[in-house]
């Protein structure tokens, strides 16, 4: 009986060292990483994304405060938006009677052959000067910014250096123009050169003239008796409510740029966008900047034209004894929504004024402050003419007596 139970047992045991033997090993090498893998197989690593732009600026119109700037005194090439010099230089010469609107340009044979954007001037046609200037801004027409140029000045030389007084009268400190239209100069030629704290400057002067934003405010307009459509290069037009300017401009080497201004509440903001990848990403910056501005300012108004000044003027000559004073002119500042500092105004007034006064005579100033920093002043002015009074009536105030 054991010995049956000695040959069970090893007859188990060798099966079951017969079967381990045969079991197939694991393989004990490291599997590959996946993401090694993934590198070996991958191409050059995705190039960063683009910056959206290389220069901005944020400014209220009528102060002129600078709300938010980046890279703002940055010179560099602004295209098109060149023909602001342009129009600021018509629009002036208009407001001095030394131009009208209703003026006729004839193209010249120089004029006709400037390319890019342009409403096809050929050689001999006429134009008013206003519908050569609808063409330069709603079209950003060179042909037409070459012909008023020319019919302004004499030649487009004598033209760029009008351009470049009114930008050193203007103290843009940071522009040089060297064409009247902005494309991109022939090799070996500069380039024209601005920035957005110059642009925003120039942009600010244009707006002292209503017919700049009639002008660039249309989104398209009939060329040529209704042959040509000219369609608005600005699209913030369509997208931003309140969007009425100014000038958009572009070439491959200096990006996408924009000078832009938009009113709401009151409120009036210039943008300036400077050197963007893509007029969509260009846009975009813009729109974020007014939605900003908007939302965090708030424009108070400080004075209007016309209002009394409460404090008197001795006339010691005048037929009338006292005066008050008047504002010579609005102004308005934007304040930030959750600023608890307080605006203020002051005027600044002698005891006393001799002779006859004038109407509209300067008598002092009505000076503005923000948290105890001067932000701006206007004149305070006569409302009236006061003669002089007679000589008794002189004498009589010398010796203390008023009549």
């Amino acid at each position: 009986m054991k010995k049956w139970l000695v040959m069970i047992f090893v007859f188990v045991l060798g099966t079951f060292l017969a079967q381990t033997e045969a079991a197939p090993r694991k393989k004990t090498t490291a599997a590959k990483p996946a993401a090694a893998s993934k590198q070996t197989k991958s191409s050059k690593p995705a190039p960063p994304p683009a910056e959206p732009y290389k220069a901005f600026i944020v400014v209220e119109a009528v102060s002129g405060k600078v709300l938010e700037e980046e890279n703002a005194h940055v010179k560099r090439a602004p295209a098109s938006v060149v023909k602001l010099m342009v129009a600021y230089l018509v629009l002036d010469k208009v407001a001095r009677g030394e131009l009208k609107l209703t003026d006729t340009i004839t193209a010249t044979r120089d004029s006709s052959k400037i390319g890019g954007s342009q409403v096809y001037l050929k050689e001999g046609e006429t134009f008013t000067l206003e519908e050569m200037m609808k063409a330069v801004m709603v079209a950003s027409a060179n042909d037409a910014a070459y012909a008023v140029a020319e019919h302004v000045a004499g030649t487009k030389e004598a033209f760029i250096q009008l351009m470049n007084e009114k930008a050193k009268a203007l103290k843009m400190a940071d522009t040089e123009f060297h064409s009247v239209h902005g494309l991109p100069p022939a090799p070996g030629t500069p380039e024209d050169q601005s920035s957005c704290a110059d642009l925003a400057v120039l942009a600010r002067e244009l707006l002292k003239y209503p017919k700049i934003l009639e002008w660039t405010s249309i989104p398209e307009a009939p060329f040529r008796g209704g042959a040509f459509i000219m369609r608005n290069h600005n699209k913030l037009l369509f997208h931003l409510p309140g969007t009425d300017g100014l000038k958009t401009g572009y070439y491959s080497e200096t990006g996408f740029n924009v000078v832009a201004t938009a009113v709401k509440n009151k409120m009036r903001f210039i943008v300036v966008v400077m050197g963007s990848p893509s007029a969509k990403i260009r846009d975009q910056v813009a729109m974020e900047k007014f939605k900003k501005a908007f939302a965090q300012y708030k424009v108070v108004d400080l004075v209007k034209k016309g209002e009394v000044i409460d404090k008197e003027i001795v006339l010691p000559d005048g037929k009338t004894g006292k005066i008050k004073g008047v504002a010579g002119a609005d102004f308005s500042y934007p304040v930030p929504v959750n600023q608890k500092g307080a605006v203020t105004k002051e005027p600044v007034l002698p005891g006393k004024v001799s002779g006859e006064v004038k109407l509209g005579q300067k008598l002092g100033e009505l000076v503005f402050k923000f948290d105890n920093q001067m932000i701006g002043k206007v004149d305070i002015v006569s409302p009236a003419a006061v003669p002089q009074a007679n000589f008794m009536v002189r004498l009589l105030r010398k010796v203390g007596i008023n009549l």
